[in-house]
C-alpha cells in the first residue's frame, strides 16, 4: 500500500507540473506587440449576418476571415494603412467598407464592421 501511495504522489506532482507549464506558455491572442507597431481590433457588428463571413484586408492583403462570433486582433507597423472590410459571400450590390488609418506606435485602434444600408462600413470605436 505504501508503494501505491508513492506512485500516486509522483503522478500527481507530474500532472501539476504539466498544468503549470501549460498555463505559463504564451497563447496566440496574448502575443507581445512587435516594436514600432500599433494594435488593431476589428469587431463584427451584432447584426452582421449569420451566413456571412467578414474578410478584413490591410493594404490589399487579406489578414482575416472572420465567421460569426470571431473578431480580428493584430498588430500593424507604424504609418499609413488602408483597411478594407468585405462580406463573404458578397450580397448583391454591396460595397466594401474602406478607411485609411495612420498608426502610431503603442496605440490601439478599434473598429466595428457594420452595415449602412446595403454597404459595409468600418466605424471607429471610441
Amino acid at each position: 500500500m505504501k508503494k501505491h501511495g508513492s506512485i500516486v504522489l509522483i503522478l500527481s506532482l507530474a500532472c501539476a507540473c504539466v498544468i503549470s507549464v501549460g498555463c505559463a506558455t504564451n497563447h496566440p491572442g496574448a502575443a507581445t506587440a512587435p516594436p514600432n507597431s500599433g494594435h488593431l481590433l476589428v469587431n463584427r457588428a451584432a447584426n452582421f449576418g449569420t451566413n456571412l463571413g467578414l474578410i478584413l484586408s490591410v493594404d490589399g492583403k487579406d489578414v482575416g476571415s472572420l465567421p460569426e462570433g470571431q473578431n480580428y486582433d493584430g498588430y500593424l507597423s507604424a504609418g499609413q494603412h488602408r483597411l478594407t472590410a468585405r462580406a463573404d459571400p458578397p450580397p448583391t450590390g454591396a460595397q466594401a467598407g474602406r478607411t485609411t488609418l495612420t498608426v502610431k506606435a503603442g496605440q490601439t485602434y478599434s473598429y466595428t464592421a457594420a452595415w449602412s444600408g446595403s454597404n459595409l462600413v468600418l466605424v471607429r470605436n471610441q
